[in-house]
C-alpha cells in the first residue's frame, strides 16, 4: 500500500474527534507555560551520573531547542546558557524545532524572540534549521517565517546534510502538504547515503507531557523512520524535556522547553524526562552519537547514546 494511500486510511480511522477535531484542540491552546524551571525532575534519576564524552572530539556537534519565542527570561536565560556551552564546545548550527514566535507568529517580533537573545551566536556565525510550529503558521500561514534569512528554510519541508549527518526538516502542521510531504520523505530518505539520519519537526510522536502519544504519526512516520534507518527524531510542542530509548531503531528527543515549561511523566518508553528549561547538545561520532541535555544552570542534567544503524 502507498504512503499516500495508507495516510488517508489512518486518519479516517481515528476516533469520532477525527483528525481535524485533534488539531484543532491543539491550534486552540495558546499558553506556553512558564519561564522558570518547575520544582521537579519528572525523572526519578534526577540525581544520575551522567556518562561521559569519548576523549577525542567528535565528527560533528549541534545543537537543538525548541518553543523558544516568548521574548521572556527564561528564553534568553536558555540562549545564555547556549553560548556559554560553544565557548567550551564549538558548533556551527542549532536545529530550532518549531514555536519560534509567539503567540501567533508575528515576524515583527523576530528581533525581541530570535535575533536579540542569540546575537552573540549569530555573531559568531552559527546557523539555525527552523521548522514550523502551530503558532507559528497563525499568521500568513508561516510564510514570513519561511522567507526569513535567519531561520535558512529551504521550504516548508527541505533537507540539507552537514556531513556525516543528514537532516529533515518537516512541516508537521495540520494544514501541511501531507500528500507530497510524504512522497518527498520517502524519496529522500531512500536516496539519502548518509550513515546518520536526523529527522526533525515540531509535533511530538512519543510523549509523557500534556500532548503524550501521536498516533497519526505513529502510524505514518515510524514506519519510514524503521525502514530507512533514521535514528533521531528531534521535536518541540511540549514544553519539557523527554529522552526515549530506542524504538524501532529511533530514539526520541522533546526540546521543547527553550522559553517555558510545563510538567512531564514518564512512560514505558522513556529513559528520561524533565520539567526544566533546557536545550540539548549532540556530539556525532562515527558510530555514537550522544545526546545531552542542558539547564538554565550551565550544567548536563542527562546523557543518553545513539548507535549507528543501517536501513
Amino acid at each position: 500500500m502507498s504512503i499516500k494511500r495508507r495516510h488517508f486510511l489512518i486518519l479516517g480511522s481515528l476516533s469520532s474527534l477525527g483528525f481535524a477535531g485533534l488539531w484543532k484542540m491543539l491550534w486552540l491552546k495558546t499558553d506556553w507555560g512558564t519561564d522558570t524551571d518547575a520544582a521537579f525532575a519528572a525523572s526519578p534519576e534526577a540525581e544520575k551520573e551522567i556518562v561521559p564524552l569519548p576523549a577525542s572530539p567528535p565528527i560533528l556537534r549541534f545543537i537543538s531547542v525548541a518553543d523558544t519565542g516568548t521574548g521572556a527570561s527564561g528564553q534568553y536565560a536558555v540562549a545564555a546558557a547556549m553560548t556559554d556551552y560553544r565557548s567550551q564546545n564549538p558548533f556551527d548550527f542549532a536545529i530550532l524545532a518549531g514555536d519560534n514566535i509567539y503567540n501567533n507568529g508575528e515576524i515583527e517580533k523576530i528581533e525581541a524572540v530570535f535575533e536579540k537573545p542569540y546575537q552573540p551566536l549569530l555573531q559568531q556565525g552559527v546557523k539555525f534549521y527552523a521548522c514550523l510550529g502551530n503558532h507559528d503558521i497563525r499568521t500568513a500561514n508561516g510564510d514570513p517565517q519561511v522567507k526569513y534569512a535567519g531561520f535558512n528554510m529551504q521550504g516548508r519541508y527541505y533537507t540539507f546534510r552537514k556531513d556525516p549527518v543528514q537532516f529533515f526538516a518537516l512541516d508537521t502542521n495540520h494544514n501541511a502538504d501531507w500528500d507530497n510531504q510524504l512522497v518527498w520523505l520517502e524519496k529522500e530518505l531512500s536516496q539519502s547515503t548518509a550513515p546518520w539520519k536526523v529527522v526533525f519537526g515540531h509535533h511530538q510522536i512519543y510523549s509523557s507531557g500534556a500532548y503524550g502519544l501521536n498516533k497519526p504519526f505513529i502510524e505514518t512516520l515510524t514506519p519510514l523512520f524503521k525502514k530507512y534507518g533514521v535514528q533521531l527524531y528531534i521535536n518541540g510542542h511540549e514544553h519539557s524535556y523527554e529522552r526515549t530509548r530506542s524504538i524501532d531503531g529511533t530514539a526520541y528527543l522533546i526540546c521543547g522547553a527553550g522559553g517555558g515549561t510545563r510538567p512531564v511523566g514518564r512512560s514505558e518508553w522513556t529513559e528520561y524526562s524533565a520539567s526544566r528549561l533546557s536545550f540539548a547538545t549532540f556530539d556525532v561520532y562515527e558510530d555514537r552519537m550522544f545526546v545531552s541535555a542542558i539547564g538554565t544552570d550551565k550544567r548536563v542534567f542527562d546523557r543518553g547514546v545513539i548507535q549507528v544503524r543501517s536501513a
